[in-house]
């Protein structure tokens, strides 16, 4: 009974943001400050989200296809990447193996936003700053994903196996590729979906990074919006609704790839 009610008030805690921003985004911006916000008032969803995407020549579509973009292609990187550096650190003993976990570990603890200045100042030099490849490539490097797959390696991919792989002759490439990917499968899911996230939220690293707006991700678009709002009061419902749209992906994300997201892939594939 208790945990029951624990998990009800943290359904309830999570979901009403959500509700509120349901309800909000059937609202113009009159009703949006001018009526109850946990309830309809006058509802055009249609109209509102079509109002979104449609204004100032589709730049939201822009900004949300920037968004796929960076938080597909950066977290598919460096869930490969990923995957690759911690099978190598789980598997293949070398000097210096738990210096570089170690370093791995201490990449954890420093925040990305701590990094934003100086990766500005490589990538202008570099002359990257202002393009895609400025938020692309710092997302593609995920210590937590290494950590995380360093660790699932060890724990879910049989020495066994491996072994029996490399007598019949498979190369180290085509049993990282056939076995560990698959063996590994939960971890790089978790991985994936972890990045992604972040990725798609991510909002310092693109506002140090960019300066035209045609290359802004979602987050960093609505938030140019608002800076408008009190002379364009629309934006606010526009805020609002593009919000709404934002979220849409990382629930249809996590719905697709829940069902991979379970351990035990390697149960009874060697014996004990």
């Amino acid at each position: 009974m208790i945990t029951a009610s624990l998990l009800t008030v943290a359904a309830l805690y999570f979901l009403t943001p959500v509700y509120w921003l349901i309800v909000s985004a059937t609202k113009n911006s009159a009703d949006l400050f001018g009526t109850f916000g946990f309830w309809f008032a006058h509802p055009r969803p249609l109209e509102h989200l079509r109002d979104v995407l449609t204004y100032d020549h589709g730049i939201y579509v822009r900004w949300f296809t920037n968004s796929l973009l960076y938080a597909g292609a950066g977290a598919l990187a460096a869930t490969l990447l990923s995957a690759a550096a911690g099978y190598a650190l789980a598997k293949f003993p070398f000097p210096g193996r738990e210096a570089v976990f170690n370093l791995v570990l201490a990449g954890v603890l420093i925040p990305g936003t701590a990094l934003a200045l100086p990766l500005y100042f490589l990538f202008s030099t570099m002359g990257l700053a202002n393009t895609y490849w400025a938020v692309l490539l710092p997302s593609v490097v995920s210590p937590f994903g290494v950590y995380l797959c360093r660790i699932y390696a060890a724990a879910a991919v049989p020495d066994a196996l491996l072994e029996a792989a490399r007598i019949d002759g498979a190369g180290e490439a085509r049993i990282f590729a056939g076995l560990g990917l698959r063996l590994m499968t939960p971890a790089l899911v978790t991985v994936f979906l972890f990045q992604f996230v972040h990725i798609w939220n991510n909002y310092f690293l693109p506002l140090v990074m960019l300066s035209d707006s045609d290359l802004y991700p979602i987050q960093l678009g609505l938030t140019s919006w608002t800076g408008y709002a009190d002379r364009r009061p629309e934006l606010y419902q526009y805020t609002v609704g593009g919000a709404f749209l934002s979220v849409v992906p990382l629930m249809v994300l996590m719905t697709v790839l829940q069902r991979y997201w379970r351990t035990g892939l390697t149960e009874g594939s060697v014996k004990a």
